[in-house]
């Protein structure tokens, strides 16, 4: 491993809620190195003796640090993976990966499925063999042919090796347990019907060995197990038909009505009722102090609506205060994440005397523009030393100053680069700096599409940092470094716990 080491691996893997199964049937001269292998890279590790005879359950008592599942009579990998995982959700895991006892997985390919969970959490993770060399009998190459196409046939997602037992399940969204076969072909069912109640698969390349044939201990039954296979094929080919493509077409239509709904809520909500409104009352007599101040609680109430009251179909939101007295009401400059349209009203259902520094764009928006310009927000096109009178009044009138420090939204909604403006700001006014970390709206509507998506939404409210600890960590530029390492670990422990849950 390069980017993190294998005991930070364990213990996000562990975070995470994700844990490792291996089914186990009469595998005596392989299981006690795989088990251990996968124990160096995993912390919690489920070992399901299904029945074994040679010995495979008496080498696993001896193992320390696993959990043990046994029972005396082989009922099939399919049931022995249920076990697996009936046993993982009642321990609190929220996800699993399987291997096999073999030895023909790798357990280094572990936190590679890590990073595919962090990538897409909540969408199963198929390990892909890489087969280029590796002797394989006719029948089982073709095996795996025909079933990669008549998966195809039975989801429309191509996957180049669906018989893989090296996978990652999110074991609560897992569905047909209770009609799962008991053997070889469980793990196909799994797929399928995953992909019918709209998980999303991903294939990530793993190493595979082989050994050579004449060494290989294999259970498969290629006459009656194939038969089995066709058989379960053609039931599935038939369900596909009438519930498989019918439930796919009935949540594209779901998603585009969201969509179409959420947007008609703000057009007509915003732009034909609440800015005519404002104009209106803007416009009428002078725009004094405390008219200001009333905008911005129009705004802040709005925001509350749309977000908690209202809600966007398909998601949730809710606000964390790591300091349950955080008094909103001392001026501070909040440095936040930045990853959608949305994060301004995350931001604003906290308090209504926040203001933002924005850019080109927002502040000559056609829909929202008006209301930003009035409510004081100010573009930073021209930099920072030529608003500072206008952020100098703000502070005085009691107004926080809201920066993305990022600059621009998050493409795939990880911590980019920050910028040293909102550090110069709170020096120069001797102002706190109030770390927000967003989760949620990147993944509602992610940069550059218009398609709204099933998520939750969090805005997590840390501690101040005073003039006294920011001159502590060191000059301007040293606190932007410093700042951008919270909040990686802020947004990380943030998604560990909330997307057990997606």
């Amino acid at each position: 491993m390069t980017d993190i080491s294998i005991e930070e691996s364990r213990q996000t893997l562990h975070d995470r809620g994700i844990c490792v199964i291996v089914p186990t049937y009469n595998n005596v001269q392989t299981i006690r190195e795989v088990v251990e292998r996968s124990l160096v890279y995993c912390m919690d590790v489920i070992v399901v003796s299904d029945g074994c005879t040679d010995g495979t359950t008496e080498i696993l008592r001896s193992i320390d640090g696993i959990t043990l599942v046994e029972y005396p009579t082989n009922m099939g990998k399919g049931y022995a993976l249920k076990q697996g995982f009936q046993k993982a959700l009642s321990m609190g895991f929220a996800y699993a990966i399987t291997l096999d006892a073999d030895g023909q997985h790798y357990p280094e390919n572990i936190p590679d499925f890590l990073k595919a969970n962090q990538k897409y959490p909540g969408t199963l993770i198929v390990g892909q063999r890489n087969l280029e060399g590796v002797v394989r009998s006719k029948g089982s190459s073709f095996a795996n042919k025909f079933s990669n196409f008549w998966f195809f046939v039975q989801t429309g997602c191509n996957l180049k090796d669906t018989q893989t037992g090296y996978r990652l399940y999110p074991l609560k969204k897992l569905h047909g347990l209770s009609f799962l076969t008991s053997r070889y072909e469980a793990e196909l069912e799994l797929m399928v019907f995953a992909s019918w109640n709209g998980v999303k698969l991903k294939s990530i390349p793993i190493d595979v060995f082989y050994p050579k044939p004449e060494d290989r201990v294999s259970h498969f039954r290629p006459v009656a197990d194939f038969v089995r296979i066709s058989i379960l094929n053609t039931i599935l080919c038939v369900l596909a038909i009438v519930y498989g493509w019918p439930a796919n077409i009935i949540r594209f239509l779901l998603r585009l009505l969201r969509t179409v709904y959420s947007l008609a809520f703000f057009i007509i909500t915003a732009v034909f009722i609440f800015t005519p409104l404002l104009w209106v009352y803007l416009k009428i007599g002078k725009v004094t102090e405390k008219k200001s101040e009333n905008l911005h609680k129009m705004i802040y109430h709005y925001s509350r609506f749309v977000m908690i009251h209202h809600g966007i179909p398909g998601t949730s939101f809710k606000s964390v205060l790591e300091n349950k007295e955080e008094d909103f009401n001392k001026p501070s400059v909040i440095v936040c994440n930045h990853q959608s349209h949305l994060d301004l009203m995350c931001i604003l259902v906290l308090h209504p005397k926040i203001v933002f520094l924005t850019n080109d764009w927002v502040w000559n928006s056609p829909f929202y523009g008006f209301i930003i310009r009035n409510a004081e927000y100010l573009p930073v096109k021209d930099g920072i030393e030529a608003i500072m009178p206008q952020l100098k009044s703000l502070v005085d009138r009691g107004y926080s100053i809201a920066v993305f420090p990022e600059g621009t939204r998050s493409q795939d909604c990880s911590i980019g680069k920050f910028h040293q403006g909102a550090f110069y700001i709170a020096e120069k006014f001797g102002l706190d700096i109030l770390p927000m970390v967003i989760y949620g709206p990147g993944k509602v509507l992610p940069k550059h599409t218009y398609c709204l998506r099933k998520s939750p939404m969090q805005i997590s409210v840390y501690n101040r940092l005073t003039q006294s600890a920011l001159q502590q960590i060191g000059e301007i530029k040293t606190q932007t470094k410093n700042m951008r390492h919270r909040f990686i670990e802020y947004y990380s422990s943030m998604c560990n716990k909330i997307e057990q849950d997606v």
